[in-house]
């Protein structure tokens, strides 16, 4: 079945698993068309896409792409454009994630945390912009609170992060009036998937006021607010932290 035109479509990158498949299957059930991006999970991309067009023939395209490579993000737009005909949201969720302790930091590392958490989305926003001013879209970049405040022995992706933040600022700035720019900030919402220390846990949650962690459906829940009911709001960046950065 062919896609309806008349339908919003949204560009989700690492949109196969975790966070980034909520997303989509949040927006999917608000009735959004979707380009769904993944690196290696094509797997589960796949699966995602046919639980979605279960629910809704024709409404899923699978782009596997290494955002690292610059010449591969125009074509995820082109590709979603062929598709669909049109593009109302980008969605920059994929990052990259692991400790860069001072000493032993490569250039290799700050490399690949820097193409997916700040060179990607940028290079992205740019190929995706003549098509979110004709629909005057919208942008949505998954920042960190480790944007803001550092975590021990990951000085590279924090900076990767706040990067990210700057130029979710810079860019609702210069696209607007016709697009909007924000950021959802997650705190504690699913560890690592290599795993975190029960006892490393239970210390952060403790300095959470929600005294919990949060859930993907509340950072896919930001997410759709801003795309969906917030025609008013640019440049924001939104967390979704339970409270814990209002402690020490």
């Amino acid at each position: 079945m062919p896609p309806s035109q008349d339908r919003p479509v949204a560009l989700i990158t690492g949109a196969g698993k975790r966070v980034g498949a909520v997303i989509a299957r949040t927006l999917h059930a608000a009735g959004y068309e979707l380009a769904l991006h993944c690196r290696r999970s094509v797997d589960e991309a796949e699966m995602l896409a046919a639980e979605l067009e279960a629910a809704r023939a024709g409404s899923t395209l699978v782009l596997q792409a290494e955002l690292a490579d610059p010449h591969a993000l125009p074509a995820l737009v082109d590709t979603a454009l062929a598709r669909y005909g049109r593009l109302d949201a980008l969605v920059n969720n994929a990052s990259a994630f692991f400790p860069t302790p001072v000493g032993a930091a490569s250039v290799a590392q700050w490399n690949e945390l820097f193409a997916s958490n700040a060179q990607a989305p940028f290079f992205l926003a740019q190929a995706a912009t003549p098509a979110l001013r004709a629909t005057r879209g919208a942008i949505v970049n998954l920042v960190d609170i480790y944007a803001e405040r550092a975590l021990a022995d990951h000085p590279i992706y924090c900076m990767a992060k706040a990067a990210l933040a700057a130029m979710t600022r810079a860019l609702a700035l210069d696209l607007a009036p016709d697009i909007r720019v924000n950021g959802v900030a997650p705190g504690a919402v699913l560890w690592p998937s290599d795993g975190k220390p029960y006892a490393d846990q239970q210390a952060m949650l403790a300095r959470t006021p929600l005294a919990r962690a949060g859930a993907p459906e509340d950072v896919a829940g930001a997410v759709r607010w801003l795309l969906c009911d917030a025609p008013y709001v640019t440049g924001q960046i939104i967390r979704v932290d339970g409270g814990r950065t209002l402690t020490v």
